[in-house]
Formats: structure tokens, sequence, C-alpha cells
């Protein structure tokens, strides 16, 4: 175990001679021994021993200690009110962190002070608004198998659950790659999975979290699912299911503060409650009330994207190439207007629609506000007062928002009816079922605002909350004090005028409460009813008996004010939470409004059109005319647009072209174009005709799985290996520059090969670009296969790059102009010439017209650059020497990491200067 967890070792032989505090601390870290224990000693949380110096070290703060009649121990703390930013680097640097905060008020006990974790923070159950990222979902995940023995066939199931919005998604699937695709997909922060369940689903950035087995079991998973929703069995597709979601629900629900869950890995079948539930499966302390609805879905009704096409296209995060945080496709459309909006919109861009009944939905609302440009505008300036309802309700049911949460809330409901009015001519059915979706909430709205001040404090135990006229008896209770401090306010005219003291003062503090306040001088002239209460060096402070009992009036009124609005608050956010599924359904509706309008906002800026969905008939069409890059042209002052033409009988294009003439770019967009117009967006062409796809596979770009011990071909071959067992005739497939991660002859039988597999077996809409010349003569054997190619030519010396695309295959492959444009030193580009016109001349000489085709035979398949490379490594007196080209020759590149190459290149270098 790690040192900072668990008990600290020099407490466990000594925990019945610690002192109450520090056995407190002890037996917290043994209970939460998973978890950094922040234990709260009045205004700060503390770490001891273990715990004390990693906490110190990780975020650079004094390590102190603490001394007692047991030893000295090392201790650090943290202030509670900037509490936040420290728990954040404590889970960056990959730890769980337990709460433990003062649960009775010190001055009600005479002994040592409560405490309990009241809330144990991960990952993936984040619910503090500092530590969230507001755009995008935060879930934990369960994946959990099914039971052979139910004839099951080890199905594995999947729930995602986000603590903070109450968002939670179930499915399953006998096949382990689609569930590796759907962890993919929704990207969770934090995993736990159940036993027999493979741990290799989640990705190497998740947090997988060792949890109790026993909240796996069928049984208990079902009851905890029976304590949010009636008949899951119905809900739910499988037992598998019913286990992954029960076990998520039950990790909530410890880290909400739960009673704690048996030891991880056993069963905790023994201890039970008086209610009969078992320990750490149910606690109605840590129910979460928001939680109202489970979503159950078939990956298979969305356009399946998985982690490598998620990246290739640029959707959520960035290619190195633009350098730029917004390049990306989510980036480029996201104009929404709030939290909801931003979520919504994210989560339409993980899951493309494939029904086109339901795009053209979408679509006939986006081109609606597209065009209703006023609308459009009032829509997007209402929906910015929008606040993040779905985490708002979350926090008022975990009884964990403020009063400044409260109007936050009635804020959002004051600008629904006016949301509601824009919508209320629309002709279009999404629109029409928005308008009657957006409940304005007019009961909870004037709740807030007859309760609660418009400006109130963020503390709710310090009074000022709670409006004038909302209840009589704290009316009555502040007009006591109000009262008694006008009493007061006129006393120190009225003493100076019975005493003729000039310089009396009436004043109070904390401590001593009210007082009279005379200096030295005029002591002879106090009055024989003043009481002294304390000496200063130049004054004395008194008190009159009147004085005192109206300092208790007022005191003692100001005091039952403050836990008379306590009350009245907490009523108020309990009948607020009562209403949580009203408040998440008028969420849902302005997410989906927030996320369309955006959507139209995109298509009137950036020029896109709607694009024609085709019914899913077979016939495959995709037909995209002045088709752009919809992330390349917002970094580009200047983009080029180009065609697209696919069908049944013409479903397989090779592409050939220099570097840099746009064969990755054009693929790209081809499919950001696609999966855009599944989403229900218009897209950057300026006419598409498309039928859906239910799949988009990507092979572009390579790099070395460094930690994983896999090179560039190895990474290649396994994402091929993916593309050819699962694409099929309604697959979108983009291939580029397969093979060329081995030797030249393998990397052009591999990518032969692979072409006919898809033409022949797959029939899958396939864009690939090569470099393999000879595969453009195997397009002419291909019955539904073509050529394209980008064009450039020589202008001065220089390659100039036009970006169009042409019929046919290239010519050439200007490797030797690109390297000039790329700044290769000249003496390399003019040796390169030579040996590229060395070799012209030699295939002059040994051309035969009887060449067979290359789809009969790839023997003759070694591109002229494996030959200029065989032919400089044999030379013996031109600019490399022999030596180093024997040296050069033998490395096996495919089987090199990025270091190892680096170093054999550094290796070499300094040889050849040698």
């Amino acid at each position: 175990m790690d040192p900072a967890l668990g008990p600290p070792e020099e407490m466990a032989e000594i925990r019945d001679e610690l002192t109450p505090m520090m056995r407190q601390y002890h037996d917290l870290c043994a209970r939460y021994d998973d978890a950094i224990v922040l234990f709260q000693v009045g205004d700060f949380y503390e770490t001891f021993c273990g715990a004390a110096e990693r906490t110190a070290r990780l975020l650079e703060i004094a390590l102190t200690s603490r001394e007692d009649n047991t030893g000295e121990y090392p201790m650090s703390g943290i202030p509670i009110d900037n509490a936040e930013s420290y728990i954040e680097e404590l889970l960056e640097a990959g730890y769980r962190v337990a709460v433990a905060d003062q649960v009775e008020e010190p001055g009600e006990t005479s002994g040592v002070v409560e405490r309990a974790v009241t809330r144990v923070i991960t990952p993936g159950t984040l619910t503090e608004d500092e530590l969230l990222a507001s755009d995008d979902n935060n879930f934990v995940a369960a994946v959990a198998r099914g039971d052979a023995a139910a004839g099951e066939d080890r199905e594995l199931a999947l729930a995602l659950l986000d603590v903070s919005t109450g968002d939670f998604l179930a499915t399953s699937s006998t096949s382990r790659e689609s569930i590796v695709d759907e962890v993919s997909r929704f990207d969770p922060a934090e995993a736990v999975v159940g036993p027999d369940a493979p741990a290799d689903l989640v990705p190497d950035d998740c947090m997988v979290t060792p949890y109790d087995v026993s909240a796996f079991d069928r049984q208990r998973a079902g009851e905890k699912l029976s304590a949010y929703f009636r008949n899951p069995d119905a809900l739910l597709a499988s037992d598998a299911e019913i286990r992954a979601c029960g076990a998520v629900l039950a990790y909530a629900e410890y880290v909400r503060g739960g009673t704690h869950v048996g030891e991880r890995g056993e069963a905790d079948d023994e201890t039970e409650d008086d209610s009969g539930a078992a320990d750490g499966i149910e606690s109605d302390d840590a129910h979460l009330e928001y939680l109202t609805h489970l979503t159950r879905y078939d990956p298979r009704e969305y356009l399946l994207l998985d982690a490598v096409a998620l990246r290739s296209l640029e959707l959520f995060e960035p290619r190195a190439v633009h350098g730029r945080d917004e390049a990306t496709l989510v980036g480029v459309l996201d104009d929404t207007a709030s939290a909801l909006g931003g979520r919504k919109l994210r989560d339409w861009l993980r899951r493309p629609l494939l029904e086109p009944d339901r795009i053209e939905a979408r679509l006939d609302a986006v081109e609606e506000l597209t065009s209703a440009v006023q609308t459009r505008e009032r829509l997007h300036d209402r929906l910015r007062s929008v606040y993040d309802l779905e985490r708002l309700i979350g926090r008022i049911s975990r009884e964990r928002a403020n009063a400044r949460d409260l109007r936050s809330l009635r804020d959002t409901l004051a600008v629904v009816p006016d949301v509601r009015e824009e919508l209320a001519d629309a002709d279009c059915e999404r629109l029409e079922r928005l308008h009657e979706a957006l409940d304005p909430l007019a009961d909870v709205r004037e709740l807030v605002e007859d309760a609660i001040v418009s400006d109130p404090p963020i503390e709710i135990t310090e009074g000022d909350i709670i409006a004038e006229g909302y209840d009589d008896d704290l009316d009555d209770l502040r007009g006591t004090a109000r009262d008694g401090k006008r009493w007061i306010d006129d006393l120190e005219e009225r003493e100076r005028e019975r005493t003729g003291i000039d310089s009396l003062k009436v004043g109070y503090n904390s401590v001593h409460g009210y007082y009279i306040e005379v200096t030295n001088p005029n002591l002879e002239s106090v009055p024989d009813d003043y009481q002294r209460r304390q000496t200063l060096k130049n004054s004395e402070r008194f008190v009159t008996p009147e004085l005192k009992e109206r300092e208790d009036q007022i005191v003692g009124a100001e005091e039952r004010a403050d836990e008379r609005e306590y009350e009245l608050f907490c009523e108020v956010r309990r009948e607020i939470a009562d209403e949580v599924e009203r408040v998440q359904n008028l969420a849902e509706a302005l997410a989906t409004l927030d996320a369309l309008v955006s959507l139209s906002s995109a298509a009137a800026q950036y020029d896109y059109c709607r694009p024609a969905i085709l019914e899913r008939d077979g016939s495959q069409t995709l037909e995209i005319e002045g088709g752009r890059h919809p992330v390349v042209e917002r970094t580009q002052e200047s983009f080029v647009p180009n065609d697209a033409r696919f069908a049944r009988d013409r479903r397989l294009a090779v592409i050939t072209g220099p570097n840099m003439s746009g064969k990755s770019t054009y693929m790209r967009q081809v499919a950001q174009i696609v999966l855009l117009a599944q989403v229900g967006s218009f897209v950057p062409a300026s006419a598409a005709r498309i039928t859906p796809v239910d799949r988009i596979f990507t092979r572009v770009g390579a790099s070395d799985d460094i930690a994983g011990g896999r090179s560039t071909f190895m990474v290649e071959m396994d994402e091929l290996a993916t593309i050819l067992q699962e694409a099929d005739e309604h697959s979108l497939v983009l291939l580029d520059e397969v093979g060329r991660g081995t030797s030249t002859a393998d990397g052009m039988a591999i990518a032969q090969a692979i072409t006919e597999h898809l033409h022949d077996a797959v029939g899958a809409t396939t864009l690939f670009a090569t470099h393999h010349h000879p595969l453009t003569e195997l397009a002419d054997d291909l019955e539904a296969a073509f050529t394209l190619h980008f064009e450039v030519e020589q202008v001065d010396g220089e390659v100039v790059f036009h970006h169009e695309i042409a019929p046919g295959a290239a010519t050439g492959s200007y490797g030797v102009e690109v390297a000039t444009a790329a700044g290769v030193p000249d003496s390399v580009v003019d040796r390169a010439r030579g040996l590229v016109a060395d070799e012209a001349d030699d295939a002059l000489e040994t051309e035969s017209d009887d060449r067979p085709t290359a789809r009969d035979s790839n023997e003759d398949a070694v591109p002229e650059a494996t030959r200029i490379a065989e032919s400089a490594a044999t030379t013996d007196g031109g600019d490399v020497p022999t030596d180093v080209a024997a040296e050069l020759r033998a490395l096996d590149l495919a089987h090199l990491t990025p270091v190892e190459a680096l170093t054999e290149l550094d290796r070499l270098k300094r040889l050849l200067e040698e």
C-alpha cells in the first residue's frame, strides 16, 4: 500500500494510547485506506505522518509537526477556504481524497469534536464546480461481465454515470471491441471493474478503482437499482447491465459519504443494519435524489467512432500540426451560450445519428434557425443567462446549494418565458416540441423570489438570506433585534446628557458585547449604576443593567433569527429538490435548443449547406460538391474546395500525389462532412447528398506506442486488423500510406492485399491515399475502384501545390522538390537529383513491354525510392562512405522506437563527420 494511504504505521501499535483526536484520524485512515484523508482541525484540513510528507511535497506546502504524549508526528495542512485548488492537484497526481469534516460545533461538546468523512473525491465523481469542466460530462464507469451459466455468452456491460448532472447510461455487447469503443467514446475519468471483467477495457488515462466485488452481485445490484427505478429489469437488457448499473450506483453513494463497503475483493454479506440493508450497499444518507433517468442504448443505434477515429478526425483534441486549441471540430461548431448546450453538442458529436428521419428532424430545426437571423440571435442572447441547471439541481438535491444557487435557478427560470415566446411561431416539429417542453416552472420561480433576497451572502447559517415578509416569526425576531439596536443607537446621546461626559462612546465587539467607554480623565463622572467590564490603557468600558438586558434581547433575537433563516432556507431547498425531474426536463430542452442554435450559427457564419440525407437502401451514395475541411479552413486564410463522388459501383478511391499536396486533409474532410451530416448539422460544401454510414474507420497518420512497446508498423497493423475484421458495406474507411512502416516491397504487398480485400470482400466506401504508384494500376483492374490525384507544378524550379483533386493518377511524387521546399541542404538535394536521373536512365534500359499488372504480381513493385536508397548505400566515392552506408542499410527501422532511431542517427552523423 502507498505509505500516504491507510492508517499511519507509527500509530497502529499504540492506537489505544493515542489522544482522542489522533485516534479519530487513525480510524478514518483505516476505514478509507484507498484515499488521502483531509482531517478538519479548525479552519484547516490537516494530514499527518506519511500522508503529511506526501502532501507537503506534492502541494509544495510547509511540513510541520504535532507533538503529544505519544510522540511527534509530521503534519501539513491546507486552508479550508482554498481547499479545492489543492484537492485538484492531489487528483491530478492520481490520489483519491476523503474529506473528514467536523460534524458538530466545538462549543457543543466538552470532549473532542466529532468528525466524519462527508465525501470522497475521485476523478470520476466530482461535483465541485471548481474542479469540473463545464463544457463536458465527467463520467465514472462500471464494467461487468454476464453469467455464462445464464446463457449470456459472457456478455460485457458498461454503465456510465455523471454524478454532477445525473446523466446515467448503460449498454452491453458480447463484443469486447464494442465495449472498448464505447469507453473511448465517452472517455470516463474513472472506472470500477467487476470480477472476471477484463481491466484492459479501460484506457491507461482512466483511473481504475478497486471496489467491493459484492457490489456487482446480481441480487444486490438489482436491489440498488430498485431504490431508484421501478422495475429495472424492464429498463435494462441483461443481468450484466444490472450488475454494472447497480455497482456504479453503490460506488457513487460510497464517495458521497455513504456507509463504507466491505473489504474489497471479498463479499460482505454478513453485516446488515436493522432495515436489512447490506453494509456499503444501502445508505439513505447517500441516496442520489436527483438521479431520475436511466437510458439504455445500443451502440448500433449511432454512428460508431472508436478512439482512433475520434483522434484522427479531430473531434475534441487538436492535431499538433494546427497548433491551436480551438482547431477541433467541436471548437468550430461550439457557439453555445450555456454549459448545458456545450455538453449536449459534444454528446451529439460523440453519437451521430443513423436514421434519416431523426437526422432530418434536426436539420429542419437548424435550417429554420439559420434563416431566422433575428430569432436565432435573440435566442442566443437569452440563453446566455441560463445557468447549468443539471449541476445546479444536483447540488440542490444533495443539500449543498447555497442561497446564491437558488437565485441562479430563479434567474434562469426568468428567461424561459422569453425563450418560449421566440419559438411560439416555429414551423418545424422539433422546435414546436421544444416550445412545449420549456416549462417556466412559475411556482418554483415565485418561491425563490418570495423567500430569498436578491443578493444573498454565500454563507447560509449567518442570516440575511430570507426575504422580509416571507415568515412572520422571522420578521418578529428581526423586529426585536432592530428595536434593540435603535435603543442602543440612541443610548450614546442619552448617556452623554445624563453624565455630562462629551467623549462617552457606545461600542460593540464580539468578545465583550455592547459597552460604554469612558476615558480616564472622566472616570470621576461615571454614575454609580455603571458596572466595569474592561480596563484599557486610556479608558474604561462599562455596562449598565439595562444595556445588558437589551444586549441579551438583541443577541438572542439575532441568534434565533439566524437559526430560523437556516430552517426556512433548508425547507425552500427541499421543496425545490422535490421538483428535480421538472428541472431536469427543462434543462434537457434548453440544452437541445442551445445546441441547435449553435449549429445554425456555424452554418450561417461559415456558409454551410444543408445536406440531402438519403434512405439507407443499399445504394450508399456519397456526393459532395465544393467540400471543405471545417477545421483547416478556419486556421488558413484561404481553402481550396474539392468534390467527392462515391456510389456502390464507385466505392474505392486510390489517391496519389506528393506530400503536402492535400491527400490527408481531403480524406478527413470527407469523413467530417459525413459525420456532421449525421449529427444533423449543415456541412462545409456547396451541396451534399449522403447515405448515412454505420461506422467511420481511420488509419491516418501513425506513431510508435512507446509505452506499449509497439513500433509504428505494429500500431498500423493493429488498426488495420480492426478495420478488415469489422468494416462492412455501410462503413466509411480512410487509409493513409498503409505499409510505410516496413520495407517497401512488404509495404506494397500489404497495401495491395488490403485494397483487394476492401474491394472484393468488404465493399466499404474507401479513400486510400498512397505513394505506392503501382496501386493506381491495380485500381484499373478493380471494377468499383478509381483513381484521384493532387496535381502540382514546378515554377522557377520550385514546387507549387494547387490542392485541387483531379481524376487519374499522379505522374510523379516530387519528393526531391518537396525536400527542397522543406529546407534540406543543397548538397543533399543535388545528390538526390543525380541519383534520380541515374535511376531513370537505368529504368529506360530495362523496361519491358510485357510487365504483369499489379493485381497479377507485385514482384516488380519496388518503388523508385527504394532503388535510390540502395544505390546510395553502395556508393564508394559519393557523399556517404561505404561503411556508413552499410550500417544504414542494416538498420531495421520498423522495430526501432523514436528514441532509438534518434540515437542511431546521432551516432551515424558523428561517424560521417569523422
